[in-house]
């Protein structure tokens, strides 16, 4: 398989993204003055955004409703250039949301997360899908997903030795992960994400190395990257620093930078560190979940 023709396939959250900015500190049970500023969203479609943006190869497995925000959804990812045909569409149903208020410094305060429809990706549902995961260079899949889901991804990688990425989504949804993670190739989550595992960092890795995880790469916000991986030394990678407009997307925006070094580069995780963390900061700079900017030259200049 050629990696650079294979299709990067991203499995899980599709919704539209309601983005509240509070201009002052927030006043409990009261009415608040905010901004409001609405985006196409989803983790692993924010991750196939980014990617299809560095004018890479990338389809998206997801479910929307027939509703206006459904058909927002599929146009403009059908304009930054994801393909769309393995998204489902289910009549009589509104489509997933997101909404996140934010403080003033651009810092989430509270997510609220709407999203029924993408618990319709079950493994009967998939099936409709396995072709395009077995012809993948590398298959992400986000926390959205419903546990019964993971099993089927999981055994997929084993048996066919693709490379399956999981993207963390929040710390709530950690507990939707299998107990047994192998095949899991890399999973991406932040530090609170990585407490759920274990209160200490030394044994949430472990602990996670021995569920079948190879590698475990933490976001530490300002702090940069972290990297365990079974029987090595722990690596480290600074953040470049930047005046934050908006959190919101920088993750995702991580883990397609890292996922599109993977795909060019290989097993590079210095590169793809790196390439992740300088996409993450131009995200950090933009109200919008991705850089309206974005495009092949990112990964050129690089």
């Amino acid at each position: 398989m050629n990696p650079s023709a294979a299709p990067i396939v991203c499995i899980g959250g599709l919704n539209i993204d309601r983005k509240l900015r509070l201009l002052a500190h927030a006043l409990p049970a009261s009415s608040n003055p905010c901004e409001s500023h609405e985006t196409p969203g989803g983790v692993v479609r924010n991750v196939a955004e980014n990617l299809a943006r560095l004018g890479l190869p990338v389809a998206l497995i997801a479910v929307v409703g027939d509703d206006a925000g459904g058909r927002l959804l599929l146009e403009q990812a059908a304009q930054v250039g994801i393909d769309t045909r393995a998204v489902i569409r289910l009549r009589r149903h509104a489509s997933d949301s997101y909404t996140a208020v934010l403080a003033p410094d651009g810092n989430l305060v509270l997510g609220l997360a709407a999203m029924p429809l993408v618990e319709s990706l079950s493994p009967w549902a998939l099936e409709a899908s396995k072709a395009l995961r077995a012809a993948a260079a590398l298959v992400v899949a986000d926390g959205n997903l419903p546990p019964d889901a993971w099993p089927l991804l999981l055994a997929e990688a084993r048996a066919g030795g693709g490379r399956l990425v999981g993207v963390a989504v929040s710390e709530a949804k950690m507990e939707r992960l299998p107990e047994q993670l192998a095949g899991l190739h890399l999973l991406i989550l932040n530090v609170g994400e990585l407490g759920t595992v274990a209160a200490d960092r030394a044994a949430a890795f472990a602990a996670l190395h021995a569920r079948g995880v190879e590698r475990v790469l933490v976001s530490e916000g300002a702090r940069g990257l972290q990297l365990s991986e079974a029987g090595r030394p722990l690596r480290h990678w600074p953040a470049p620093e930047v005046d934050v407009v908006d959190v919101t997307g920088a993750g995702d925006a991580l883990a397609a930078g890292i996922c599109a070094a993977l795909l060019r580069d290989g097993g590079d995780f210095a590169t793809a560190a790196r390439l992740g963390l300088d996409l993450a900061a131009l995200t950090l700079q933009t109200e919008d979940s991705v850089h309206p900017e974005l495009d092949p030259s990112f990964l050129k200049d690089r």
